[in-house]
């Protein structure tokens, strides 16, 4: 069956159309800029071994245009690898929030784009624009089955003193304030694969998802027990352009000392902080380049970031009672060597011995880059949230 995966951002979206069960890519790409004038279409098709680019720039006012533009391009005479819209058994839909009600993958129904809409608040930059995606979808797929896959689903095994804020309980129990963690799609996927790698029958396994988002995951035996982000995908690691872990005293000394009102404070603690408040960049490559430029304040903050996620590591190591392996992914943790190696410096104590030599080459697929004694394995599996959400779609079927 033909499924296509679609992962609507505010201005962009992101698709793949994935042959299962075979689990074969025939095309993927992306929207960028929707609504504004420098929109831009990125289409790939992989036919018969050979990968053709198309780059497009039509007008793409909203993204009931940009999924046209895209259908257009799947069915294209020429190049196009369906013949109608109705060759799409299935459309996935990636929602990064799905709250404490939407914990599985799951047919979208009224009731759920009701749900998916009623949890807003807390993905406000996130879940608006997934609605929208499957409005627009149901509308053109209308013979595909429309199913919703949560990035939030794989953290609904944390156990109660892991996801529990200390904080009255009635905002728990009313009002579902607690950890949901995100960047769950990604974290299962590669903790499956490096489950899989190990080949043992149980397995405690950290894995580290760096990309402009960043978060950790404590896993055992293929369950989630903690998480870095919590309510929203601002806590935890230091990011791109978010702040990561701060005393809330903080917040308060911003909006009683200095004027700032909440808005402020949620601009400057999701967009104009992390890497790009420490350094002027959030792009981990343009900050490496500075440190090799002799940019100190650059150097600190790759310093500050590998910190933060080495004290993730000792304390996941902490819950897990034991560890076999972490696991990097994303696209910092898959292509940036320098945060690897800042990463595992001087934790040798907990057995984790980086083999610098493996840690500079490129390899394709899964790998490990420790020494051959190394008690943990450090691996770097790349992610494929479009190929988990295909397949979590196909199961759905099964």
């Amino acid at each position: 069956m033909n499924i296509f995966v679609i992962n609507s951002g505010s201005s962009s979206i992101k698709y793949q159309l994935i042959r299962m069960p075979e689990r074969r890519v025939i095309c993927n790409g992306i929207i960028e800029s929707i609504g504004l004038a420098n929109s831009k279409i990125i289409h790939k098709t992989y036919v018969d071994g050979k990968e053709e680019i198309i780059t497009e720039s039509p007008e793409i006012f909203d993204h009931a245009k940009g999924l046209a533009e895209v259908t257009r391009l799947l069915t294209h005479p020429t190049f196009g690898v369906i013949n109608d819209p109705s060759d799409i058994t299935v459309v996935g839909h990636r929602v990064v929030h799905g709250g404490e009600n939407l914990a599985v993958t799951t047919f979208i129904s009224p009731e759920v784009k009701d749900e998916i809409k009623r949890i807003f608040p807390l993905a406000p930059l996130h879940n608006p624009a997934h609605h929208l995606g499957i409005e627009v979808a149901e509308k053109i797929f209308t013979q595909a089955k429309q199913v919703a896959v949560f990035d939030t689903a794989f953290f609904h095994t944390l156990p109660a003193k892991a996801f529990r804020y200390a904080i009255p309980s009635e905002f728990y129990n009313t009002h579902k304030v607690r950890v949901y963690g995100f960047h769950g799609t990604s974290h299962k996927y590669v903790s499956e694969q490096a489950i899989q790698y190990l080949g043992k029958e149980t397995s405690k396994i950290i894995t580290i998802h760096l990309g402009n988002g960043c978060s950790m995951a404590a896993i055992e035996n293929g369950n989630s027990l903690d998480t870095s982000m919590g309510l929203g995908p601002l806590d935890g690691l230091i990011m791109g352009t978010r702040s990561g872990n701060i005393d809330p005293s903080v917040i308060f000394h911003l909006v009683n000392q200095l004027g700032y009102d909440i808005e402020q404070v949620s601009t400057l603690l999701n967009k104009k902080s992390g890497m790009l408040g420490l350094t002027g960049f959030s792009d981990m490559r343009t900050i490496k380049n500075e440190i090799e430029k002799g940019n100190e304040e650059a150097k600190l903050a790759y310093d500050m970031y590998a910190y933060r996620i080495r004290k993730y590591i000792g304390s996941y190591t902490a819950v897990l009672n034991g560890l076999d392996a972490i696991v990097f992914t994303g696209g910092v943790g898959e292509n940036d060597s320098l945060t690897r190696k800042l990463v595992t410096t001087n934790l040798d104590y907990l057995g984790i011995n980086l083999d610098d030599e493996k840690n500079e080459l490129r390899f394709n697929g899964i790998h490990e880059i420790n020494k051959i004694d190394s008690k943990v394995k450090i691996l770097i599996v790349p992610t494929n949230e479009e190929l988990e959400i295909a397949n979590q779609c196909f199961q759905l079927l099964s």
